[in-house]
């Protein structure tokens, strides 16, 4: 039998974990991505919302910005106060164009006074490398990438923080700050953030280091989780997926981010965006439940103006759910839309934000 070619595809240095796992590897964004292990989504999703759950997230970018003019640059080119971020603070903003369109959405830990690493989707990661130092020229500043030095692991669900502090050699950051720790002897850059609406940490450190680190975790009782859960947990939660819910067509104000802008930093498109939110944005990106059957997907036209941008079954729900962009005048919470699925019209009403709170 022959032996099979490599594959094309980038793989992190869990792979081997994953395929031990019994995952089943995808194509995403270049990479050879875990969607699923073998218990299947619904239980992955479940088991984050009820206990913890672990992603390697390692295909995720890292920029690194350090010098005298580190601060002056990202102000220039993140959407949020940059100004206003604490040595160890985490801080969410996006990156915009000129014309206010999203480049990408983004997380910045400020690891020192003059060091920031940035945190980029992994589809976005060069043209956002490159947009850093294209505009980095007047600033004394280096940019770096660093996304061969960093595995990325997502520790997430109501036990995630329990699970991680008892390997930790120090206390872990509360929420939207960031802290090095030494992890079961690895040392990481633990981050309070995440994606799924649970408590939990994300862990950055060497590629080396993350295979015995994954296991110590899941030996403790973390479930490896994929992508496809990832997906049902944003959106149970309404945070954005960019390539479907933000793109260059769309802008803050109407993608309900305005809250992350500030206009008055001079950030590349604040102008434009500043317009937008003067005159206020023709559509809204609404979440909606399904009031019956179906699930309706990303492109799904809703009737009378509008389009799905991320739809899914929510396991927490048993309901068809998602995201749209709908003209403004219809967006209040509890407004009735329809929309086409495949040809046939399903009715939906838009819903409060998120579908899914977090656990006491």
């Amino acid at each position: 039998m022959a032996t099979p070619a490599p594959s094309a595809l980038q793989r992190t240095s869990l792979y081997e974990r994953h395929v031990a796992a019994g995952a089943k590897l995808v194509e995403f964004a270049g990479w050879e991505m875990p969607v699923q292990y073998a218990d299947g989504v619904r239980a992955e999703h479940m088991a984050v919302r009820e206990r913890c759950g672990i992603f390697d997230v390692s295909h995720m970018g890292e920029i690194e910005t350090a010098g005298p003019q580190a601060e002056a640059l990202l102000q220039r080119l993140l959407s949020n106060d940059v100004a206003k971020l604490a040595i160890g603070g985490a801080q969410y903003s996006v990156l915009c164009d000129e014309t206010g369109g999203v480049l990408d959405d983004l997380f910045t830990y400020r690891l020192a006074p003059e060091r920031y690493l940035t945190v980029t989707n992994a589809a976005n990661h060069e043209r956002d490398l490159a947009w850093f130092r294209s505009h980095a020229g007047d600033f004394d500043v280096e940019v770096s990438d660093r996304i061969e030095d960093y595995a990325m692991l997502a520790i997430q669900g109501p036990l995630a923080r329990e699970i991680v502090q008892a390997i930790s050699d120090a206390p872990l950051p509360a929420r939207l700050t960031a802290a090095t720790r030494r992890l079961a002897g690895a040392e990481a850059l633990v981050c309070g953030t995440g994606y799924t609406g649970e408590d939990g940490v994300e862990l950055l450190l060497a590629p080396e280091d993350a295979p015995a680190l994954w296991d110590e975790l899941c030996r403790r009782g973390a479930t490896p989780t994929g992508l496809a859960a990832r997906d049902t947990l944003r959106l149970e939660a309404c945070f954005h997926l960019y390539g479907n819910d933000l793109s260059l067509e769309r802008n803050p104000i109407e993608a309900g981010l305005g809250w992350c802008c500030r206009e008055d930093t001079g950030f590349i498109g604040a102008e434009a965006i500043r317009s937008v939110r003067a005159a206020g944005a023709p559509e809204k990106l609404v979440a909606f439940k399904l009031d019956g059957p179906g699930i309706a997907r990303q492109d799904n036209p809703v009737v009378g103006g509008g389009v799905v941008t991320s739809g899914t079954l929510s396991p927490c729900l048993d309901a068809g759910i998602g995201l749209a962009y709908i003209p403004a005048e219809r967006a209040a919470v509890g407004t009735p839309i329809q929309i086409d699925v495949r040809g046939r019209v399903r009715d939906a009403t838009v819903h409060s934000k998120p579908f899914v709170a977090k656990r006491a």
